[in-house]
């Protein structure tokens, strides 16, 4: 930060470092290992579309691409009830037992980085790996684009999340991926895909 923008407050915005993203194979291992939460071989990026055939094409192509090819992941897109849209990826379909993580999350980082390079790195917001345990209870880990951080969100129902296993989470992954400090930037996701 230069002494000018010191001066009028002026901050530069975190850049997001989506290389991140290829530590959690890694974060996964350990969730697994102390809590017992495994992936579930599905993923999704949310952003805010951009009107106009341009974005349309890129998140054409970006579907096409990554789910092109035998033993591809299914990929779709949906959108929620806040007008938000999210390209889904699942990789569970070939061995459901073991979801190739690491293919989900190149996955994941393609379609961010290729939204980024097409100019529409702004309307990016996160991106979401769900993971379940043997009771049935199901958490993610979510990337905030814009902070280049990541948050454990576990919903356990209806408008209601388990903020004590949130932070079980967080403490468990402190030294595995770069985590969210500031409480106020866990949203919620509900509804998410895969929770």
């Amino acid at each position: 930060m230069g002494f000018w923008d010191s001066i009028t407050g002026r901050t530069k915005p975190k850049q997001a470092n989506l290389d991140a993203l290829f530590g959690v194979p890694s974060a996964a291992l350990t969730l697994q290992a102390s809590l017992g939460f495994v992936p579930t071989g599905d993923g999704a990026v949310c952003y805010r579309a951009a009107a106009g055939a341009g974005f349309a094409d890129a998140q054409q192509d970006l579907v096409a691409l990554i789910g092109q090819g035998e033993g591809a992941p299914r990929v779709s897109t949906q959108t929620d009830t806040f007008g938000f849209t999210w390209l889904l990826v699942d990789h569970d379909q070939i061995d459901p037992a073991h979801p190739d993580l690491t293919g989900l999350c190149t996955d994941l980082h393609a379609v961010n980085t290729t939204l980024e390079m097409d100019g529409f790195g702004p309307g990016l917001l996160c991106s979401l790996i769900p993971f379940q345990d043997s009771a049935g209870r199901k958490v993610a880990l979510v990337y905030l684009y814009k902070q280049g951080t990541f948050y454990p969100f576990a919903p356990s129902g209806t408008d209601q999340r388990d903020n004590l296993l949130e932070i079980q989470i967080r403490d468990t992954l402190k030294n595995e991926l770069p985590l969210e400090g500031d409480l106020g930037r866990w949203m919620a996701l509900w509804g998410g895909p895969g929770l």
